[in-house]
């Protein structure tokens, strides 16, 4: 029987749940559908669009060297799907689920299509290590607080990670699109991306297990050089299994290591493990990708993007360490995560702009954005989210800038207007001067709009 293995966020042959099982039946049809919009979407961007082409392009060579051939398709994919059921005859069609709820609608579409022609349908775990239902409280309802969701997480039993594929068998004489380019989508390259693919993923999941994870701990705040993994990427596009990093870090965990590297480690697990709360908290409660997590701050009266929008976007805030976190993004599609916390703090609290608004540029410019963490990470720094930092927890650029980067080696990287300025003028706002001559005065006085922030919560929580 041919057995149709649709690939979504899973481009990669070591550890893939339903690939594994497809390729147990017999031939395999592997087949990526690549979406048909044109020039914008709200959900993406031209560098998570190019940093896909090149997984895509990693993939099939990997497919290739195992015996078998990727087939692309472009439009929908339930109606890709069906056509390629009718061309080869396949008795069943294997995907891994997604976990956000526009995946979930078309995996409904794909069933009702297969019922309708008699063939199988399976959909199998493999973005998650625990997904949906696995984690929740003892009254069987979802958690809401991270803290005993991951508690909950940790004493669960931990799947095993399976080895890479090493045969594909695929049917010949199957016609395929060429491997997508960005031109397809209207777009154009935007940022500097890091190589792509299942080769270049498993290297930096290697380098930083040999080294910076055991560091993890003191440095991840800091945002010059590499304090953190940097697989993000491969995570969201699925060249990394989330089981096999688990894995492989729980062994650390085990070997004769000092008691920082230790907790160094574990702490790189708990992100893996925010990452997992975040999909739960979109499995159960998918409206958070419009209305805030927290009911009683619906109805906020935030403000919609304009100008300051627009300077905020650019990197031009006359905050330094803001205008470095937007300007890395905009380069490169990642930004180190203290640097999400401190610019959708200053966009919401400081701003006071819907953090809607700042949620969508993120996800039209990362490389990495997955719809739950980002949607997560926004609605916690705007204090109306899941496990939320509180509405008056508002963090001071100025003073967030003394503790994670003192000697403005992160500033002077990505704003070079500054490279000559003290770094202790980064601290605290200028005293009505600027820090330098093309380098703009802040924006805003962060001490009045923190007022303003806790007026307004105070304001719609009397309401």
């Amino acid at each position: 029987m041919h057995v149709i293995h649709w690939f979504r966020r899973d481009l990669r042959l070591t550890d893939n749940t339903a690939l594994a099982a497809a390729c147990k039946t017999g031939e395999v049809v592997p087949i990526y559908i690549a979406s048909d919009w044109k020039t914008h979407h709200r959900w993406t961007g031209a560098a998570r669009q190019e940093f896909l082409c090149g997984c895509l392009r990693s993939l099939a060579q990997n497919i290739g060297a195992v015996g078998g051939g990727l087939i692309v398709r472009r439009g929908q994919a339930d109606e890709e799907l069906e056509k390629i059921v009718r061309e080869t005859k396949a008795g069943a069609i294997y995907f891994n689920r997604d976990p956000d709820p526009f995946g979930r609608a078309m995996e409904k579409r794909v069933e009702e299509m297969a019922r309708r022609l008699g063939v199988e349908v399976r959909g199998f775990k493999d973005v998650a290590i625990h997904e949906r239902d696995e984690v929740l409280t003892a009254s069987d309802t979802s958690f809401r607080v991270f803290t005993p969701y991951s508690k909950a997480w940790m004493k669960l039993e931990k799947p095993t990670p399976q080895p890479a594929i090493k045969r594909l068998a695929t049917p010949p004489n199957i016609s395929s699109l060429p491997i997508p380019t960005l031109a397809e989508w209207g777009l154009q390259s935007s940022a500097q991306i890091p190589e792509p693919g299942e080769k270049a993923a498993r290297k930096r999941l290697a380098d930083f297990l040999r080294g910076s994870i055991f560091e993890y701990g003191a440095r991840r705040n800091i945002p010059a050089g590499q304090s953190t993994s940097l697989i993000s990427a491969d995570l969201r596009h699925g060249t990394l299994s989330i089981r096999e990093i688990y894995d492989k870090c729980s062994r650390l965990m085990a070997q004769p290591i000092d008691a920082t590297q230790r907790k160094s480690v574990f702490t790189y697990i708990n992100e893996l493990v925010w990452r997992e709360f975040y999909m739960q908290i979109l499995w159960h409660f998918p409206e958070v990708l419009e209305h805030e997590f927290n009911a009683k701050w619906r109805g906020l009266k935030w403000r919609d993007a304009d100008k300051n929008f627009v300077r905020w976007c650019n990197g031009e805030t006359g905050f330094p360490i803001v205008d470095a976190g937007m300007r890395q993004l905009n380069a490169t599609g990642f930004m180190h995560n203290r640097l999400r916390m401190i610019t959708a703090m200053f966009l919401t609290k400081d701003l006071h702009i819907d953090w809607r608004h700042g949620e969508r540029y993120f996800m039209q410019r990362l490389i990495d954005g997955d719809i739950g963490s980002n949607n997560g990470g926004w609605q916690w720094s705007s204090g109306t989210g899941a496990d939320a930092a509180p509405y008056f927890r508002i963090q001071n650029p100025w003073s967030q800038t003394a503790r994670f980067d003192p000697d403005g080696a992160f500033i002077k990287q990505w704003v070079p207007e500054l490279s000559d300025v003290d770094a202790t003028k980064f601290m605290e706002p200028p005293a009505g001067l600027r820090l330098a001559k093309n380098y703009p005065l802040p924006m805003v006085d962060h001490a009045i709009e923190r007022d303003v922030t806790m007026e307004m919560f105070r304001q719609d929580f009397k309401d």
